[in-house]
């Protein structure tokens, strides 16, 4: 990644290794404009619960090592599944650990679920935007996509074969990218 190239965190809301949402970061990797490079953050499953007694000089290592990856990202996408209508709680205790300590406050963020049924996981992604609306992130423009039917939109190699949403996704990773450069020139 060259110093002018714009960092991204990727973070899958889901645990599961062949998580669809996790193989759909690694399609969006792929998307990308070529100054850009997304990270996967795979260590979700390493926060402790949420407990604000635990914040500050108490805090544990895989909270800070959270907040630096945030701090210095360019920007994130979060690629979630809907469980009971919902985030996975393993996403929102991740998001609850920055709520406080602001990295990602004005960073500029797209949003994403996908899901095997039909609402795309609509309601997860709803809650979702919620969430990111309190931690004060740049949600501007085109920023989030719900993606129906996944498992019908990716090939067996992980690859996006439905070109509607490999060019929403395209579209999406050049807005996030068009508001990081946007963020550095003022």
């Amino acid at each position: 990644m060259k110093s002018t190239g714009v960092y991204i965190i990727g973070i899958s809301g889901s645990l599961r290794s062949q998580s669809s949402n996790t193989i759909l970061l690694h399609a969006i990797s792929a998307l990308l404009p070529e100054e850009a490079y997304l990270e996967i953050y795979d260590k979700l499953d390493q926060l402790p619960h949420f407990n604000p007694d635990l914040d500050g000089e108490k805090e544990l290592k895989a909270v800070k090592e959270f907040r630096e990856k945030l701090k210095i990202a360019d920007a994130v996408v979060i690629s979630t599944p809907e469980y009971a209508f919902g985030v996975p709680g393993v996403l929102k205790n991740a998001l609850d650990w920055v709520v406080s300590s602001g990295e990602m406050n004005e960073k500029p963020v797209a949003a994403v679920s996908a899901s095997p049924l039909t609402s795309g996981g609509d309601k997860a992604l709803s809650s979702l935007l919620l969430t990111l609306t309190a931690l004060g992130t740049d949600l501007r423009g085109h920023s989030s996509y719900s993606i129906p039917a996944v498992y019908k939109k990716l090939n067996a190699e992980g690859e996006i074969t439905d070109t509607e949403t490999a060019s929403k996704l395209a579209s999406l990773t050049k807005e996030l990218c068009k508001k990081v450069k946007a963020h550095r020139a003022s």
